[in-house]
């Protein structure tokens, strides 16, 4: 069990990053797994039932290597899988996330922007989400195909990812009064798409998420006092050095 005593994080690819480093900010005496499924990605576009297999593929793989909690750190793998894994494994922790709905709404913001793959959009979680907590409010989703496999090809300061970003969300700069991330690979372009919509308030789940990992950790007294620094080792499904390249150039950034 190489990963024995760890904390697994996993994503369909690069995206889970923005919770990773959430999480080592929250929690820096802990040691981390972070494996992206990069050779499957992006989840987002594909059947739901694909997206439930590929996230139990790698979650049996790192409770099998030892973890001691998982982050499913993609908001399209929680939509489709988590409920399923939580039955699968109601001994363990499994933290997923969700679109930063409810922190913008008690933020008394009226007019919100979802970006979001078109699956987190149309699966349950989400309208669950916005019929608890968006009574009222003017909610905008957006389903941005293809964007969180363009950030996957890195190159983040290209003109082609700025192109893209005007012909998906272009349209609502003015019409938003703030913008929820709803895919963990958009937090790795929020500078970019503040070119995009302008300086409006963005959420995301990284925070949000870590603090429930925390939270769960300590309430089974699963916490590493240890007062040392943890580590952080990448994996990935696209076994190229080139990728582990970009996940650890993503992470420093």
């Amino acid at each position: 069990m190489k990963y024995k005593g760890m904390i697994g994080l996993m994503d369909s690819g690069v995206g889970g990053i923005s919770v990773l480093k959430e999480c080592v900010k929250l929690l820096p005496q802990e040691n981390f797994i972070f494996y992206g499924d990069s050779a499957n990605a992006p989840y987002g576009e594909k059947p739901v039932e694909t997206v439930q297999a590929l996230t139990e593929r790698v979650v049996d793989y790192l409770f099998k290597e030892g973890v001691k909690a998982v982050v499913i750190a993609c908001n399209t793998a929680t939509s489709a899988a988590v409920k399923y894994l939580r039955d699968k494994y109601p001994e363990k922790i499994i933290v997923g996330v969700e679109p930063a709905l409810k922190p913008a709404v008690k933020a008394n913001h009226h007019d919100i922007l979802v970006m979001a793959t078109a699956n987190t959009l149309k699966l349950e979680k989400f309208k669950q989400l916005e019929s608890t907590y968006a009574e009222g409010i003017n909610v905008i989703p957006c389903a941005c195909n293809g964007l969180a496999m363009r950030v996957e090809q890195g190159r983040l300061d290209d003109p082609d990812l700025i192109e893209l970003l005007e012909s998906l969300v272009g349209q609502y700069k003015g019409k938003a009064d703030c913008c929820v991330l709803g895919c963990t690979h958009y937090p790795l372009i929020e500078k970019q798409i503040k070119e995009v919509l302008g300086d409006i308030d963005y959420y995301d789940s990284g925070l949000g998420t870590a603090k429930e990992l925390k939270r769960q950790l300590k309430a089974r007294g699963l916490l590493n006092t240890d007062s040392t620094e943890g580590s952080v080792t990448f994996e990935s499904s696209h076994k190229t050095d080139e990728e582990l390249k970009l996940y650890e150039m993503l992470f420093q950034s």
